[in-house]
């Protein structure tokens, strides 16, 4: 294979190879070589013994037992492993037993996917025992070996397929899709947190809405996200509704046309309906409501987050997107109608929510993007925005409350800032330097 590797890889190879070990590139690395893709992280294996790899790199760093030595090199790391075969998986993720090798293809027999089951040496030989190259050029997704031996090692590697399948636009082949199937039921075996990053994972890729797709197709979504598939063969009809659609196949689309790249707010655009499972309700002329849905719904996300153990800043992230994703939109609005929208969604999730109603917009069935109304509403947030939000942004202070009023510090001074506070929310023009000195000594 003739490539051209960082100079900081050659250098570790260069060390190896020296010191008389041998040393390969591996993993996602190769795989990335060999589609001409930017290579994210470099994984390496030897046949250097822990405290040997440290005696090469003694700059590096060895905290497992799994034989890896991490390297610090620019913002990220490298990791440099000893070869080895792996014992019987009794938890469905590690090995009873790990014994050393100096056999790059016994240390490639224990990988999860052929894709990832490429060696690269230092003389730019590729070695492939199962065939990895093809499967590339296939676009498949495939296990080393018996699909249902590796499930049953590490059960996560059902979501990592359905994650690779969607980060590289591949299929996954027939007798993996179907050993995953059968095996569908090891997920709960697997800590809710590696289950979150690989889900986030899907949801951060190219196409998160194939992935989310897969995993139901798969059985896998049932597992991890029941409240969403109670969603589905709820029908949202009637007189009042100009378009008929299944409440989870609108979720799938609202994700799939929310214009952001963010895990968290794909996410919220998943889980925007998730309460319309608990509030359908059917009225006598055939229209069917879903009242309050929202609300529910942010409570139903946040039994999720703590499943997912999201951190609290996730948790108010997802929660505030969902609560107030059914947000009025008219050009008409108060001022104080768009602060009190503001101050429920956040300052910071604003965007966020415009992007979840664009998607929700476009996953119900609408032509467009946004409308002449929500484009007017967006314009008077930009208004509503430039406007004073506390007290310090008044052209006025203290010190000059004092110096008008001949006072010493102390509440009077707070109190009349807050007084020509509520005066300028009501009406920003008011905020000027002129008027408000002369409106310290009205309201003193």
């Amino acid at each position: 294979m003739d490539t051209k590797l960082p100079s900081e890889v050659n250098i570790i190879l260069e060390r190896f190879q020296k010191a008389g070990y041998q040393i390969y590139i591996i993993g996602g690395a190769v795989r990335d070589l060999l589609m001409g893709k930017e290579v994210g992280d470099w994984d390496f294996t030897t046949d250097a013994k822990p405290e040997e790899i440290l005696k090469v790199i003694p700059e590096g760093f060895y905290d497992n037992k799994f034989g890896t030595v991490g390297l610090a090199v620019g913002d990220g790391v490298f990791e440099i492993t000893t070869m080895r075969k792996e014992g019987k998986y009794e938890d469905f993720r590690h090995p009873t037993k790990i014994v050393w090798t100096n056999k790059i293809a016994e240390d490639l027999a224990r990988r999860d996917f052929t894709i990832n089951a490429i060696a690269l040496s230092t003389v730019g030989d590729l070695v492939d025992p199962f065939n990895g190259q093809q499967d590339i050029k296939d676009k498949l997704i495939r296990t080393v070996g018996n699909p249902g031996d590796r499930f049953k090692e590490d059960s996560l590697r059902l979501m990592r397929a359905v994650r690779f399948a969607t980060e590289l636009d591949f299929e996954i082949d027939p007798e993996t899709t179907k050993a995953i199937k059968v095996n569908v039921d090891l997920i709960k075996e697997i800590a809710w947190e590696r289950i979150r990053d690989e889900l986030f994972k899907i949801l951060g890729s190219a196409n998160p809405y194939m992935g989310i797709v897969k995993l139901r197709e798969l059985g896998i979504l049932q597992i991890i996200l029941p409240e969403l598939e109670r969603c589905f063969g709820i029908v949202q009809k009637g007189p009042k509704h100009a378009r008929v659609y299944d409440i989870g196949d609108h979720s799938f689309l609202t994700l799939k046309h929310t214009p952001s790249a963010d895990s968290l707010v794909r996410l919220a655009a998943l889980l925007h309906d998730v309460g319309k499972a608990n509030t359908v309700k059917t009225a006598p002329d055939g229209n069917v409501t879903f009242y309050h849905h929202e609300v529910v719904g942010a409570e139903t996300v946040r039994k999720i987050a703590k499943r997912f153990n999201l951190s609290n800043k996730q948790t108010d992230k997802l929660f505030s997107l969902v609560r107030w994703h059914m947000f009025t939109v008219s050009e008409h609005q108060t001022d104080s109608a768009i602060r009190r929208f503001i101050k429920n969604v956040g300052m910071e999730n604003i965007e966020d929510i415009m992007a979840l109603r664009m998607g929700d917009r476009l996953g119900g069935g609408t032509q467009t993007e946004t409308s002449w109304r929500m484009e007017k509403f967006q314009q008077r947030l930009k208004q509503v925005l430039k406007k004073p939000f506390s007290i310090s942004d008044l052209k006025v202070n203290g010190n000059e409350v004092m110096k008008v009023l001949k006072l010493k510090p102390g509440p009077k001074v707070g109190e009349i800032l807050q007084k020509l506070f509520e005066e300028v929310l009501k009406d920003s023009s008011k905020n000027n330097r002129e008027n408000l000195l002369e409106r310290i000594k009205q309201v003193a």
